[in-house]
């Protein structure tokens, strides 16, 4: 009499859009976008895909229902309890800057929703928890959106362009390459004070100040220049 096939563990949960996103979020963080596929999503989920299709269409409304849960998680957080407006911006921002950090895969993704998908979720869901607190520092409605746009296009410009440098030394690392942060940004600053004095004045008298720099607080000091851009060229509205 031939064994019988032992039966595959039953999932202790029902299968739910929630889950599946949960699911992508924690496949992407592991293996990448490349990775992310719903034959590797059944598997982690034990079920078939045919089960995931009927929650998620594609590949495409996957990979925007994991970067909309991923930045619904950081505009949630209470920013009611914080001093001032300034300050509830500085914390989304700081939130979204570590999130591009903790998952390498969403500054690109937050890049392509931004520009193919802006009428989604996740172009909203970031202006909406800035735009408050722009109105709420008073300034006048004619320029919100100016004002709020400013502050959208920092945050993600700078979140991301720090998640390139991270990834590369991550990227660096597998392949076996040892990268020093400080001896990187070493070489750079002798680089730049090496560069032609008559043609880079400028460059050469920060060159310096490229070594030891902390990138949040970099991070951070820009947020501040551009919130007192704002205050300064948009006074309260009376």
């Amino acid at each position: 009499m031939a064994p019988r096939s032992r039966r595959p563990e039953r999932r202790q949960e029902p299968l739910s859009r929630e889950r599946i996103v949960t699911a992508a979020v924690e496949l992407l963080d592991t293996v990448g976008e490349r990775g992310l596929t719903f034959r590797a999503l059944a598997e982690r989920l034990a079920t078939g895909p045919g089960a995931i299709y009927w929650h998620i269409t594609g590949k495409a409304e996957l990979l925007g229902a994991a970067t909309d849960a991923v930045v619904a998680a950081v505009t949630a957080e209470p920013t009611g309890t914080a001093d001032s407006p300034q300050d509830a911006v500085r914390a989304v921002a700081l939130g979204l800057f570590d999130a591009t950090e903790a998952h390498p895969w969403l500054a690109t993704q937050l890049a392509t929703q931004l520009s193919r998908t802006p009428w989604g979720t996740v172009a909203p869901r970031i202006f909406e928890s800035l735009g408050r607190q722009v109105q709420a520092m008073g300034v006048p409605e004619a320029h919100w959106f100016t004002a709020t746009s400013a502050l959208m296009h920092y945050i993600l410009g700078a979140a991301g362009q720090n998640a390139v440098n991270s990834a590369s030394a991550a990227s660096a690392a597998l392949s076996g390459r040892h990268v020093d942060r400080d001896e990187f940004l070493g070489t750079v600053s002798t680089a730049w004070q090496g560069l032609d004095p008559g043609e880079y004045p400028f460059t050469r008298a920060v060159a310096d100040q490229v070594r030891g720099h902390d990138d949040r607080e970099q991070f951070l000091a820009g947020i501040s220049l551009v919130l007192a851009g704002i205050a300064a060229l948009h006074r309260p509205a009376r």
